[in-house]
């Protein structure tokens, strides 16, 4: 194979479980961390347990209940597909069924009661499991699976039922696998393969078939976990699982819904931690694949612009087809890591080169125009009319004798390049024969990754079927967009992996002081007023204009004394959202007149809207600088999430945030910023200084640990605008909304 840094180990071994980075040691089923659980100061686990699923993948005991060898029944095919696969990996297959006495010439055992010892794996080939479920107990089963479905897929009575099944697990000590699942787990996995292998997880089985189907390419499958509606066991454990398997070198999903969104990414963080790549398809991403979703597997979809931000802050690789997910998960589990960031395009046509290079820069790819010495290089081969700058263009001629494997070596010699990609938009042999043979050749002496596109949509050419497909060390492609995904992915998750600290090694496990003021100003139920959710800030440091509140004209004249003119006056009240499309926000008074006939108007208005009001705010006049907003947002799924962004008056018309779910730090704080379509302004445009960026990251921190500190007390909170003043000169919330729950 491509090679990797992972270790390679056949298929039945069964190695020592792996304590991941961070993690102290534990036994290896359900292993907790020792001493009191490890909770960040929000209540949630900071550490997760790794399944030990070998008993499952690779059992020595298994009962098949409701085993049938007779002829035209459904059970029967997959009695004896099971106990085909028992021989495979070894283990004993004990028949359970309460009227015949053998199947397959196997002596048959009437119930679960009756089995002669405790068994790995049980296998309920029953249409209602709960009755086995509950026969069942850690004394006599490490796991089972249930196939049956009519569970949380239906509706409401579904999922209830499942509820029991899953209590039922729960109780007995059993591990389920389903229920709503398949036989993939129990397929023939081809053990002629090494190298790196890919571990594969569908939440819908057929969907993973693409990426089962690589073997027949050369290259390997581990393991295939088809988790069903994940009553119990579910897609974290799997990815937590495959993570600590040395013979792993990417998991591939197909995710439906995601169970426990803190289960998630604490499986995503471990895979971060081994360097591991996930690459996930996950559907939802409209309003009808989240609702054909949820139908299919009973599980909640989440907001998709949130699950997306959290699978890109945990270094989760998010594709959009299955063809994508097989390209990039082959391509990740197989290359070793990159030697340089730079991409060098080589083709036998300048147009080909041409139209890649304008894709895969538009990607983000960086192909760097290579030096002047090596275009010299290059052009002993190559004719000076003909472009080598990168892309490199040799006309064609030169891969038909030995020029073509010297332009390929001088390339990959280069040190700006780390990957070399040769797109060929069709036969042509002999020369494409040449062309290929002279690719394998070279990148079986380098330790950079080399990539072929074969464009022909025959794919029946022996230099592709034969020469292409038989390296474990040449990347192949289909098509250009795959190639240029799957190599922006492998780039990215490296670059991520390097540089990855997991926040939940620094996560707050207890209060600040901040919360124990922040809690006394909490109103259950209410939104705070503009006043009270200033003092909310306040209390966690983050900066707020002078202001006084008051209840008479001739205060706000004094106020406006103290807090010095120019002022801004505003309503304050636990009702109002929008003060500035009422007339309820004065700016730039500049004397004790027009403070006193704002007062009455600002009063005035208020009575006539019927807004109770707490009183007026009287405020200093904040000098200019670019408006941001930054806030926290519930999700079913995650908890609350922090988001930034630019704010103002057009917040809900530009939409141009970022989102991110706590638990994060400084460096993922200021990679927010970098998503955004607006992230010039805090540079200086126009003429404009610099602004504070960072203040506004250090608001974002603070804001978060807002989030988790009292995330079971405040709602929603939204300070817009924040206004971030030149560099040094801070970021000052200039109002802000709260809601309690």
């Amino acid at each position: 194979m491509l090679g990797s840094t992972h270790g390679t180990l056949t298929t039945t071994s069964r190695p020592a479980r792996v304590v991941a980075c961070g993690e102290r040691p534990g036994p290896a089923v359900h292993g907790q961390a020792d001493g009191a659980e490890d909770v960040d100061v929000s209540g949630r686990p900071l550490r997760s347990d790794i399944p030990d699923l070998d008993r499952l993948f690779r059992p020595e005991t298994v009962a098949v209940v409701g085993a049938s060898d007779a002829e035209g029944r459904p059970n029967t095919g997959i009695t004896r597909q099971l106990l085909a696969w028992s021989e495979r990996v070894g283990a004993r297959l004990h028949p359970v069924h309460p009227t015949r006495t053998s199947v397959f010439g196997i002596p048959c055992h009437p119930s679960v009661r009756d089995l002669p010892e405790r068994v790995d794996l049980a296998v309920l080939l029953v249409g209602d499991p709960l009755p086995v479920l509950e026969e069942l107990d850690g004394a006599k089963a490490a796991f089972a699976v249930a196939f049956a479905g009519g569970f949380a897929e239906t509706g409401p009575a579904g999922a209830a039922a499942q509820a029991a099944l899953a209590e039922a697990a729960r109780r007995s000590g059993v591990r389920l696998l389903g229920p709503n699942t398949n036989l993939n787990a129990f397929e023939h996995f081809r053990d002629d393969l090494d190298g790196p292998a890919i571990a594969l997880i569908t939440q819908s089985g057929h969907q993973g078939r693409p990426v089962f189907a690589l073997q027949e390419l050369g290259i390997r499958l581990s393991h295939w976990a088809p988790t069903g509606n994940e009553a119990d066991l579910e897609c974290a454990d799997f990815i937590s699982y495959f993570a600590t398997r040395p013979e792993v070198g990417a998991i591939a999903a197909y995710v439906e819904g995601i169970k426990d969104g803190r289960s998630f990414l604490l499986a995503a963080d471990r895979a971060a931690r081994h360097k591991v790549p996930v690459v996930a398809v996950k559907v939802g991403r409209t309003e009808a694949g989240a609702r054909t979703a949820a139908s299919h597997t009973g599980k909640l979809t989440g907001a998709d612009d949130v699950v997306d931000a959290a699978m890109r802050q945990f270094g989760v690789i998010r594709v959009d087809s299955l063809d994508e997910l097989q390209d990039t998960a082959a391509l990740l589990a197989r290359a070793r890591p990159p030697k340089a960031p730079g991409v060098a395009v080589y083709s036998i046509s300048g147009g080909t080169g041409a139209h890649f290079a304008d894709l895969a820069t538009a990607a983000g790819l960086a192909l760097p125009a290579l030096s002047a010495a090596k275009q010299d290089e290059l052009h002993q081969w190559i004719p000076e009319y003909l472009s080598v700058a990168n892309p490199v263009d040799c006309g064609g001629h030169p891969v038909g004798d030995e020029r073509g494997r010297k332009i390929i070596d001088a390339l990959l010699d280069d040190p700006s390049v780390g990957v070399l990609i040769c797109p060929v938009p069709g036969p042509f042999p002999p020369l494409s024969d040449r062309l290929v043979r002279d690719l394998v050749a070279a990148a079986e002496r380098t330790d950079k990754l080399v990539c072929v596109v074969w464009g022909s949509p025959v794919g029946t050419e022996d230099a592709y079927r034969t020469t292409l497909l038989g390296s474990s060390r040449v990347a192949t492609f289909r098509t250009f967009s795959n190639c240029i995904t799957a190599v922006r992915a492998y780039l990215a998750h490296h670059r991520f992996t390097d540089a990855y600290r997991s926040p939940f090694d620094t996560a707050p496990r207890t209060p600040s002081p901040s919360a124990r003021k922040a809690q006394e100003l909490m109103r259950p139920g209410e939104q705070l007023s503009e006043h009270a959710a200033k003092q909310l800030l306040r209390a966690y440091g983050i900066r707020v204009p002078r202001e006084q509140l008051v209840t008479s004209a001739a205060a706000a004249v004094r106020a406006a004394g103290l807090v010095g003119y120019p002022v801004v006056m505003k309503a304050s009240g636990p009702q109002l959202a929008h003060k500035t499309e009422l007339g309820l926000v004065k700016i730039g008074l500049t004397s004790a007149s027009q403070v006193r006939d704002a007062y009455r108007e600002l009063t005035d208005i208020a009575r006539y809207e019927g807004l109770p009001l707490d009183g007026i705010l009287v405020c200093q006049l904040v000098g200019r600088g670019v408006e941001m907003v930054v806030g926290i947002s519930p999700d079913s799924l995650f908890g609350p999430t922090v988001t930034v962004g630019l704010g103002g008056a057009l917040v809900e018309v530009l939409h141009d945030t970022a989102v991110a779910v706590p638990p994060f730090g400084e460096h993922h704080a200021r990679a927010m910023l970098g998503e955004l379509r607006g992230r010039a302004l805090l540079d200086g445009v126009r003429g404009a200084p610099p602004a504070d960026v960072d203040a506004l990251v250090e608001t974002v921190l603070r804001v978060q640990r807002m989030s988790l500190e009292l995330g079971g007390a405040l709602a929603e909170l939204d300070i817009n605008p924040l206004v971030v003043l030149e560099r040094g000169q801070g970021a000052v919330a200039l109002d802000a909304l709260a809601f309690c729950h």
